[in-house]
Order: structure tokens, then C-alpha cells, then sequence
């Protein structure tokens, strides 16, 4: 109980933080900078509410994140099944290791010019970059949590016979699952930035391409009320994320 206050406290700490940084900038718009560039609040939201009302925001949105979600998918997927196999077997790890380490240091925008040359800049190459994105940082916790399991756990499964994938499912994934949840939580972020950077980058809809489209036609109120919506919706990817890590750890701990 006296966990939960302390958690509830700090997040109500943290929206009064978040508060008096909108009066802040309400105050601020009105006083000291130009409003054009840097309108109040109020007219964000009044702005915000427009393009909702209008079906711009929830169309670009709506793009944005399936996209997002299918590279992350892709991604994430496959950085837990290649981080295991990478993690659980010597060999794989010897003919996999360098390569991982040659490309994962590659920045996501070098290589936006030739995945656009070969996928064009349809929906195709922007999941492509998501799910490249999303699959780093998976597959580096699960190699870690994989090797991080006991190795008492696996000598005593070896004894008793207990088959490969009994081993798997049993005590190597509940062992890891921690340092994988983390690992996704870590991607979705990057999921979320990367596609908003591919659609600046090269896109014809979704947030990025709105964000730009706003800057040009210089209307700052919808660009300031999309950017203040990507961060909500962040924060509420996060949290359900961390939902999901909640009760996957809780279900594998009672089951191994």
C-alpha cells in the first residue's frame, strides 16, 4: 500500500509539473514571444479541437500507427526469436554476432535514400524501417536475458531429460522474459519515432507528413496540437505497455 501512495504521489507530482509547464506556456505566448510561432495554449487546443472535429487528426493518426504497429511487430518478433537463438546457441551467435554489430550502429535516416530506391516511399518502406528500428534493441536484451539464466536451472533440466523445448518455455524464457519486456518497451518508443522521422522523410500522410504540411502553410495551432497529441499518445503506448509487462510477468513467473 504505501508503494502504491508513493506511485500515485510522484504521478501526481508529475501532472502538476505538467500543469504549471501549459500555464507557463500560455503566459509566455501572450507576453513575451510572437504568437504566430509560438501560439498560447488556448489556441492550440482550440486548433486541436477544429482539426478533430474536421477528421484530419484521427485519419493521421490512425495511418501513423498501424504502420507503426505492423513494423513493430515485424521487428520485435523477430529480435525475441533471433535474440534466443543467439543467446541459447554458440554457433548461431558466431555466425550472426559480427553482422549484428556492423549494421545495428547504422543511423535510421542513411538508410531512408536506398530502401526508397527499392521500396519507393508507399507503406511498405516505412514498416520496413520501423520493424529495422524495433529489432535492435529486442534482440540485445534477449541475448542478454537469455544468458543471464541460471545455469544451475539448466543443469538440473538437463538431468531430469527435460527436453529442449520444455527447457525453452519452462525456465529459459521465464528467466529472460524481464530483460525482453524491456527490450520491447524500449522499441515501441523507437517505433513511434522512426515513423514519424520516415514519414518527414518521405511520406505523402500520416503525423510526420502533417507535421511538415502545417509548418509550410504556416499553421502552427494544428502543428503545436498534433505534436501535444504524438506525446499523449506515447504516454498511453507506454502504459499499456507496461500493462502487458505486468501481467506476461506475472503469468510466466506462476507457471514456471
Amino acid at each position: 500500500m504505501a508503494a502504491e501512495g508513493r506511485v500515485r504521489s510522484q504521478r501526481v507530482w508529475g501532472f502538476v509539473l505538467i500543469a504549471a509547464l501549459l500555464v507557463l506556456w500560455e503566459v509566455s505566448a501572450r507576453t513575451w514571444v510572437s504568437s504566430n510561432n509560438w501560439p498560447p495554449i488556448s489556441r492550440i487546443v482550440v486548433a486541436g479541437a477544429q482539426a478533430l472535429a474536421a477528421g484530419e487528426l484521427p485519419q493521421v493518426f490512425g495511418s501513423s500507427l498501424w504502420r507503426m504497429l505492423a513494423g513493430y511487430a515485424a521487428g520485435a518478433g523477430l529480435g525475441v526469436l533471433v535474440g534466443v537463438l543467439m543467446g541459447r546457441f554458440r554457433l548461431v551467435n558466431a555466425a550472426l554476432d559480427t553482422l549484428v554489430e556492423l549494421v545495428r550502429p547504422i543511423p535510421i535516416p542513411a538508410i531512408v535514400p536506398p530502401l526508397i530506391l527499392l521500396l519507393g516511399i508507399d507503406a511498405t518502406m516505412k514498416i520496413f524501417i520501423v520493424a529495422f528500428a524495433s529489432f535492435f534493441p529486442v534482440l540485445v536484451n534477449t541475448i542478454a536475458g537469455v544468458r543471464s539464466v541460471d545455469r544451475v536451472s539448466l543443469d538440473v533440466a538437463r538431468t531430469f531429460h527435460v527436453s529442449p523445448a520444455r527447457t525453452l518455455w519452462r525456465v529459459v524464457l521465464p528467466a529472460s522474459m524481464p530483460f525482453i519486456m524491456v527490450g520491447l518497451r524500449t522499441s515501441l518508443a523507437l517505433a513511434l519515432i522512426v515513423t514519424v522521422i520516415a514519414e518527414m522523410i518521405a511520406g505523402s500522410e500520416g503525423i510526420g507528413y502533417y507535421l511538415m504540411t502545417m509548418q509550410y502553410a504556416m499553421r502552427s495551432g494544428e502543428m503545436y496540437a498534433a505534436i501535444l497529441l504524438l506525446a499523449l499518445m506515447g504516454y498511453l503506448l507506454n502504459l499499456c505497455m507496461l500493462g502487458v509487462e505486468r501481467r506476461v510477468l506475472h503469468w510466466f513467473q506462476r507457471g514456471s
